[in-house]
């Protein structure tokens, strides 16, 4: 009955398929140097129709779907306009494009996402409210953090309070697109809602205390929360009628691209790690006991009601790699790796910082950092010295950017609880393609790295959440996900694939060794810069 092959799988390039929006990298960032990142949500209604618009030249049968869900972005945030529910969105006329409708629909024209760092004073501002960043953590999953969607309201609300004032609904980029695929507003999911500084962790609620620490009248807009597998509404009559998608489509809970991510890999066993190496390098896990704390984020687990997603992120990921091969293997991904080949493990002691955005781990502005380590081999207390230079060559710059990557994630997730080595890796997204890399993980995590059949986990687990959502809504109750492909998985786009094989021993000692001197630097970049 489960089959879980992906049929087809367009995309949209925002950049070039929709260059009136004058993006880059699909984002807008303020040539100020202010840390403020952007998109319009517009941009993303009308990529919406183009993808639809794909499917149906490729002779896609919407009407035999049965459900669809979604994943989104984490923490961007979209304001609807006081009456936009009522004059516009539960109106759209079949016969034209949603983006020709809903041109007056938002508060404000910009959606703050992910990579804006605009929000410092606020995060500090939430934190004292409620008692420090250690209480918000504990309350709500994680310290506050420039990105949230929670800190982002209020800037919202001190900066444009008349926007603010006449916003009626607040979504999440999950619970948005949700929302135009019910014709009505879609609740913010429990997972997706963690991401936000607002909801209590354990209770899976909004926090009072949050909620007032941040601005007036917050809960009314933000609506209610539900359950990563509940039925966000029918799908609307715009899509039966300009698409003929079947009448009795399901729409379950859209949700952020991590937690998608997770249930796309089928992780489910305490104890596994995965590694998400996308635009931004996510490394995430699950536990069965969450504890908070001023590193990381918990969030409920999206698939596992009982259980929570340990999660570390890193804004600098593809794109930061992808300007070391421009500047030093002439924009060729082989000559980068083959520089990556002719490097010794270890390189040599050379460790390297590359902040082509301003980073979340460790808390460190734009800027490259770069050390030379001697007797980094020798146990002995003391026996390391440590000297910052001013460059590498290329091949060394190349090994360090993965070095550094990896050791800081092994580091970080020692220190949240995850074990290392982990019982199992899964790497997915478009650097999980390359081989080499992943040798290097598997050295510097010591276990085998497997992948998955398509790099593209989140939106694998979309659909997949889509099924377990329609499975849980025939049931009549929830139905743990593993039923669907327990057995089932095998040639599939769920299957695991051995990718690299764990590395030595030996090699995975000396890692950990290079590792706490890494950790000592980044501690002492961190006095130096951020409390200056």
């Amino acid at each position: 009955m489960h089959c879980f092959l992906a049929l087809t799988a367009p995309h949209i390039h925002f950049d070039s398929e929709l260059p009136h929006f004058k993006t880059k990298d699909g984002v807008y960032r303020d040539p100020s140097g202010n840390g403020r990142v952007v998109s319009s949500p517009m941009m993303w209604v009308e990529a919406l129709d183009l993808i639809l618009n794909k499917l149906k030249k490729a002779n896609l049968k919407f009407d035999k779907i049965r459900s669809i869900s979604g994943s989104g972005q984490q923490h961007g945030s979209v304001y609807w306009r006081k009456g936009a529910l009522e004059s516009i969105l539960k109106g759209v006329n079949p016969k034209d494009p949603l983006a020709v409708q809903l041109q007056d629909a938002f508060s404000t024209n910009e959606s703050p996402i992910w990579m804006d760092s605009s929000t410092t004073s606020q995060c500090r501002e939430i934190e004292k409210a409620v008692g420090g960043a250690l209480e918000l953590a504990l309350l709500t999953g994680s310290c506050a953090y420039e990105r949230y969607t929670g800190p982002q309201i209020r800037k919202l609300y001190q900066t444009q309070k008349d926007a603010y004032d006449n916003t009626e609904r607040i979504s999440l980029v999950s619970s948005f697109m949700a929302s135009l695929f019910i014709g009505g507003y879609a609740n913010i999911d429990e997972t997706d809602g963690a991401g936000m500084n607002l909801m209590d962790l354990r209770e899976r609620t909004w926090s009072k205390e949050a909620l007032e620490a941040t601005a007036p009248n917050l809960e009314e807009k933000l609506g209610p929360l539900a359950p990563s597998y509940a039925i966000a509404g029918n799908l609307s009559s715009y899509f039966v009628d300009r698409f003929m998608f079947d009448k009795k489509c399901l729409v379950i809970q859209w949700s952020g691209d991590n937690p998608n991510s997770l249930a796309g890999l089928a992780l489910n066993r305490p104890g596994d790690l995965a590694i998400s190496l996308g635009t931004s390098d996510v490394v995430f896990g699950i536990t069965t006991e969450p504890h908070p704390g001023l590193e990381g984020h918990v969030l409920p687990n999206p698939v596992d009601p009982n259980c929570y997603m340990v999660m570390l992120v890193y804004k600098n990921g593809s794109l930061t790699r992808e300007e070391i091969r421009n500047r030093c293997a002439n924009g060729s991904w082989d000559t980068f790796n083959k520089f990556l080949d002719q490097t010794p493990p270890l390189n040599g002691g050379k460790l390297g910082f590359y902040f082509k955005e301003p980073e979340i781990l460790p808390p460190l502005p734009v800027g490259i950092h770069r050390y030379q380590l001697s007797n980094y081999e020798d146990q002995a207390e003391g026996g390391v010295t440590t000297q910052n230079v001013p460059e590498f060559d290329a091949p060394s710059e190349v090994r360090a950017i993965i070095e550094g990557q990896f050791l800081s994630m092994r580091a970080h997730a020692e220190r949240i609880g995850m074990p290392t080595p982990p019982e199992r890796l899964i790497a997915t997204g478009g650097a999980s393609a390359n081989s080499q890399l992943l040798s290097v993980i598997a050295s510097i995590f010591g276990c085998a790295v497997y992948t998955v059949q398509r790099p593209d986990s989140a939106s694998l687990g979309a659909a997949l959440r889509a099924a377990h959502g329609w499975v849980c809504q025939k049931e009549g109750k929830f139905v743990p996900i593993s039923q669907l492909y327990e057995e089932k998985s095998e040639d599939t786009s769920l299957t695991c694939k051995l990718a690299a094989p764990a590395g030595d021993k030996d090699l995975y000692s000396k890692y950990g060794s290079i590792m706490s001197e890494r950790m000592k630097i980044e501690q002492e970049l961190v006095e130096q810069i951020v409390t200056k």
